[in-house]
């Protein structure tokens, strides 16, 4: 798996508390965002998961 760089412009108070959030779990920023995007990325493939099963199963 290949990496790819992204950079992206945000203003000074959300970057204090990414880099806050970041250090209360003793990792760097860039790892706090990583994590992040692919926590919200599993809980959206787990939720559209979840609709198909209930549509294949017919709960509503």
């Amino acid at each position: 798996m290949g990496t790819t760089v992204l950079s992206l412009r945000i203003d000074r108070e959300l970057l204090d508390r990414l880099r806050d959030h970041a250090t209360k779990r003793g990792m760097s920023v860039q790892d706090y965002v990583i994590g992040t995007l692919m926590r919200d990325d599993f809980d959206q493939r787990f939720q559209t998961a979840v609709e198909e099963t209930e549509k294949f199963y017919g709960v509503t």
